[in-house]
C-alpha cells in the first residue's frame, strides 16, 4: 500500500513539473526566435528589396552605363531604398574624371531616378557615414 502511495505522489509530481518545464522551453524558444529575428534583419531587409525589384541588376547596369562616357567602369552597386523607391545605386568611374558618377536606377521600372557627380572628398564622407550607420547597434 505504501508503494502505491509513493508511486501516486511521484506521478503527481511528474505531471505538475511537466507544464513548468514545458513553459520554460517555450519561453526559451521565444527568446531564441527573437534574437534570431534581430540578427537576421539586415538580410531580411535585403530579401524584401529583392522581392520588390522588377528589373534585374544587369538591366539596371546597362541603363546606368548608357548615361556616362564609353569606357566607364562600375565601381560599386547596391540595392537600396532611396528617394521613396527601391533603386540600384551605381558608383561609376568615368575616364578622365576624378570621383565617381552616382546613378540611381529604379528597380521597379528601370528609369534613372538621379545622377550626381561625387568628388573624392564627397565619396570619403559618404563612406564614413555608411560605416558609422552600419556600426550603430540596431534597437
Amino acid at each position: 500500500m505504501k508503494l502505491v502511495g509513493i508511486l501516486a505522489i511521484a506521478a503527481v509530481a511528474i505531471v505538475v513539473a511537466s507544464p513548468a518545464s514545458a513553459q520554460q522551453d517555450t519561453t526559451h524558444g521565444k527568446m531564441v526566435s527573437a534574437v534570431a529575428k534581430t540578427q537576421g534583419k539586415g538580410k531580411a531587409k535585403k530579401e524584401n528589396l529583392k522581392a520588390e525589384a522588377k528589373i534585374s541588376r544587369d538591366s539596371a547596369k546597362t541603363v546606368a552605363l548608357s548615361k556616362v562616357a564609353a569606357g566607364s567602369k562600375v565601381k560599386s552597386v547596391e540595392l537600396e531604398r532611396e528617394k521613396g523607391t527601391v533603386v540600384y545605386s551605381f558608383d561609376i568611374k568615368v575616364p578622365g574624371q576624378t570621383g565617381v558618377e552616382e546613378i540611381l536606377v529604379s528597380a521597379i521600372d528601370g528609369s534613372v531616378v538621379s545622377q550626381t557627380h561625387e568628388t573624392p572628398k564627397q565619396e570619403k564622407a559618404e563612406a564614413k557615414k555608411e560605416k558609422q550607420e552600419k556600426a550603430k547597434p540596431k534597437s
